[in-house]
C-alpha cells in the first residue's frame, strides 16, 4: 500500500529537482522512503543541508548518498466552473520537521535538541529496527512504549510524540542535565544512577557525544547566520569562551 501511494503521488509531480539551492515547498525522498519537507537545500561536501523554513536557522543535515531523489509540489489549480464529485483527497505525507516542531512546543524543549536524538537514534528512518528491539524514528523499546501509551511504535507522529515526552521526563528528573539525560536514554536510568553519570559503556559516550555535536553544530550555525556582518577594522582573535561547542548546551530548552 505504501509503494502504490508513493507511484500515485510521484505520478502527481511535475519537476524532479537535484539538489540545488530552492525557495519552493520540496520534498527529500530518502533511499528508506522516507519523505523530508523543505523550503530550501545546500549540498555540503557528503552531506545535503535542508532547511525547513525560509530562513537558515531551522534545518536538517542528511548524507547526501541516503536522498534518492527530490521532488517538487505543485499548487493545484481550483476549477471554476464544471464542478465533479468531490474525491477524497490522499493522504499528507509525514512531515518530520512540523511534527518535531509541534512535539517540542508541547513539552518545551529545543526542537533541534530532539532532531539530533533522531538522528542518532534511527538516521531519520520510520521502520529502525535495532537488535535490542527498540523502534522507530526515536528507537523506543517496547516497555518504554507501553509505558507512554503507544500501540504502534512505528508510526512516526506516535514515535516522535513519545520520544520527545519521555527525553523532556528524563531532563526532569536528572534536573536538566542535558548528559545525564541522553545516556539514561541511550543506557536506561538505571545504569545513569548506578553509575552516577554516563556509563562507562562506549556505546553511551559515543552516543552523548555525537547528539551534543550535532546539536550544537546547529546551535552555532544559526547563531552565525542570524550576526550581523563584522565591521570593517583590525581583527581580533576569537573568543575562545564564546566559540566553543559547549556553550550552545546551555539551552536545551524553550523554557522551563
Amino acid at each position: 500500500m505504501k509503494h502504490m501511494f508513493q507511484i500515485a503521488r510521484r505520478a502527481a509531480l511535475l519537476t524532479l529537482l537535484t539538489a540545488v539551492p530552492c525557495f519552493a515547498a520540496n520534498t527529500a525522498v530518502l533511499r528508506n522512503g522516507f519523505t523530508i519537507l523543505y523550503q530550501r537545500s545546500q549540498t555540503l561536501g557528503d552531506t545535503t543541508r535542508l532547511y525547513i523554513n525560509g530562513d537558515q536557522a531551522s534545518f536538517v543535515d542528511i548524507p547526501t548518498a541516503e536522498i534518492d531523489h527530490f521532488e517538487s509540489i505543485p499548487d493545484v489549480p481550483t476549477p471554476i466552473s464544471n464542478p465533479k464529485p468531490v474525491v477524497a483527497a490522499a493522504p499528507h505525507p509525514f512531515d518530520l520537521n512540523q511534527s518535531v516542531i509541534d512535539a517540542s512546543g508541547t513539552y518545551r524543549l529545543d526542537p533541534d535538541l530532539v532532531t539530533s536524538v533522531i538522528r542518532a537514534e534511527s538516521g531519520f528512518n520510520v521502520h529502525a529496527l535495532s537488535p535490542k528491539g527498540a523502534q522507530g524514528l526515536m528507537q523506543l523499546m517496547p516497555q518504554t512504549a507501553s509505558e507512554l501509551g503507544v500501540q504502534n511504535a512505528f508510526d512516526p507522529q506516535a514515535n516522535v510524540e513519545a520520544g520527545t515526552r519521555y527525553l523532556r521526563l528524563l531532563l526532569e528528573r536528572y534536573n536538566f542535565d542535558i548528559v545525564k539525560a541522553l545516556a539514561a536514554y541511550n543506557a536506561g536510568p538505571q545504569r545513569v544512577e548506578q553509575y552516577n553519570g554516563v556509563p562507562p559503556y562506549y556505546e553511551t559516550k559515543a552516543y552523548v557525544a555525537r547528539i551534543v555535536r550535532d546539536f550544537n553544530k546547529k546551535k552555532l550555525a544559526a547563531k552565525a547566520a542570524s550576526a550581523p556582518p563584522p565591521k570593517s577594522g583590525p581583527t581580533t582573535k576569537p573568543d575562545p569562551a564564546r566559540t566553543s561547542p559547549k556553550a550552545a548546551l546551555a539551552s536545551p530548552l524553550a523554557q522551563n
